[in-house]
């Protein structure tokens, strides 16, 4: 007998979940195309691929939210057909949608067991309620949040921590998590990576959607990757490369994420003196250079987006003062700052930056009309035109200007909320994550473009929650710590340690 025969063997986890060539259509698109997925009992599972390759899909027919044409599922060895998103939750099934799925005129404690809400003698019981949300809430190291409070008064990343602390009300055997960083924070979203890293030692099987391939091999065991609604590939994170993923996400090569380009900036085209909103930014000076891309790092809620709001003209300014062009005009309006050529691009592009029910043509001609118009009505034919122009030099997917916005992938959104600004010939831009919740070939292209717009000596304000973009785009760099703006510095002067610890306030960031 062999010292290996004498020693007892790791015992292999069980199969939670088994799903065997599962076909789904809509229409005359084949959203699925015989797709399988396995995922072990207490394994954190990365579902990977772009936009539109099929990983929403596949998870609503699990979830029950749709049905499949045709295919097989088997939950701890038995046949499984959920019937509903009920019966689904009801056997073990929990799942975080990407779009949060809130009653925002609810409380917190009551979105959080909304659908299992405890009764005594028939009636419901509030204030058990607020133990279980308080519980839940407390795991994720949020006992902050007011259970009291109604949803729609909290911050979108605080939302994301009561959709997450829903889910596990009712202890899931499957947890699904479709990008539940995408409106995190770092600390944020270490927290998350802890709460995961206990759900999975407790036996919870947790299925990991994200853009964020780093996240991905950083919390997860396995992965599986989809492309055009069929699986490509499968196995150990630990095992392969994220070079190799990339190419079986997207059919080929991605040689470079982050194309850098050689330039040199100009001369100074924004400038801002203590600048102070309402409530946020408490302190912000900055100058922006022709050519020159600034990045602002900082945990969510510190003041970013309430900066370029304030700059932008949407939020009062209580004082401070903006100098656009060697011109003061600190008190301007949003119309004022577009005829001044600048372009804000929203964080929320489905509630800010897009009419998701018009066409891609009326979306992106919509603040700027005159050269699309004819004898001082807006020509359709114009239109089209100048949105086929712009489909082609963003490389859009989209079937016409005609088709709504709202039916591209999340990707196609963001280069149509972008193109908006270029069409209107804005030459300081003010990107509010707009990388969120895309795929890796969509922010390669966002990068590329960005690239390509400095180079043109445009001026880029880039706010973003994803510290390797920042270091990865950036020219220069500052950081926000509770609505203060640190001094700007070369990127290559940063860190991610330094950045988190600047932005949480814990000395000189050097």
């Amino acid at each position: 007998m062999t010292l290996n025969q004498q020693l007892p063997q790791p015992l292999q986890p069980a199969l939670r979940l088994r799903m065997r060539d599962v076909c789904k259509t809509f229409g005359a698109t084949r959203a699925l195309n015989g797709v399988s997925l396995d995922v072990f009992a207490g394994e954190v599972h990365a579902l990977i691929g772009e936009n539109g390759a099929g990983k929403s899909t596949l998870m609503k027919i699990l979830s029950g939210a749709h049905k499949p044409d045709s295919g097989s599922i088997e939950l701890e060895g038995q046949a499984f057909a959920p019937r509903n998103p009920l019966h689904a939750r009801d056997s073990g099934i929990a799942m975080i949608y990407q779009e949060l799925t809130l009653a925002p005129h609810l409380t917190v404690s009551a979105n959080i067991v909304l659908g299992r809400e405890p009764r005594r003698l028939g009636w419901l019981d509030p204030k058990q309620s607020r133990e279980l949300a308080r519980a839940a809430l407390s795991e994720l190291h949020h006992e902050s949040i007011n259970p009291d409070v109604k949803v729609g008064t909290l911050t979108i990343a605080e939302q994301q921590i009561v959709e997450i602390a829903r889910a596990l009300i009712g202890a899931p055997k499957v947890l699904i998590m479709d990008e539940p960083t995408s409106s995190l924070s770092q600390v944020d979203a270490e927290n998350l990576f802890a709460v995961i890293e206990r759900l999975s030692r407790r036996g919870v099987s947790v299925v990991y959607i994200s853009h964020f391939l780093e996240e991905c091999q950083r919390v997860c065991q396995r992965y599986t990757v989809l492309r055009d609604g069929e699986t490509v590939g499968t196995g150990n994170l630990k095992s392969v490369a994220l070079s190799e993923i990339i190419q079986r996400m997207v059919g080929r090569e991605v040689k470079d994420i982050y194309p850098r380009s050689v330039r040199k900036a100009g001369s100074t085209i924004l400038k801002i003196t203590s600048l102070k909103g309402e409530l946020k930014p408490k302190d912000v000076s900055l100058s922006l250079r022709e050519g020159e891309i600034l990045g602002i790092a900082g945990l969510i809620g510190t003041g970013r987006t309430e900066m370029l709001r304030a700059l932008f003209g949407l939020d009062r300014l209580k004082s401070g003062e903006v100098v656009l062009w060697s011109k003061e005009c600190s008190h301007g309006t949003p119309s004022d700052r577009l005829r001044q050529g600048v372009g804000l691009l929203s964080e929320n592009r489905k509630e800010e930056g897009l009419l998701l029910n018009r066409s891609v043509a009326d979306n992106l001609t919509l603040t700027h009309f005159s050269p699309v118009t004819k004898w001082g009505l807006v020509s359709a034919s114009r239109q089209r035109e100048e949105t086929r122009t712009w489909i082609q030099k963003l490389d859009v997917k989209a079937q016409s200007p005609d088709q709504p916005v709202g039916q591209l992938s999340g990707g196609n959104q963001q280069k149509i909320a972008i193109a908006r600004l270029l069409h209107h010939q804005a030459r300081i831009l003010l990107f509010d994550e707009p990388t969120r919740g895309i795929d890796v070939k969509s922010k390669a292209q966002i990068y590329k473009l960005m690239f390509e717009l400095a180079a043109q000596g445009r001026a880029v304000v880039f706010v973003s929650s994803y510290l390797p973009e920042l270091l990865g785009v950036c020219d220069t760099l500052a950081v926000m710590c509770r609505g203060v703006l640190s001094p700007i510095k070369p990127a290559s002067e940063w860190s991610e340690h330094s950045i988190i610890a600047a932005a949480v306030g814990h000395g000189d960031a050097a």
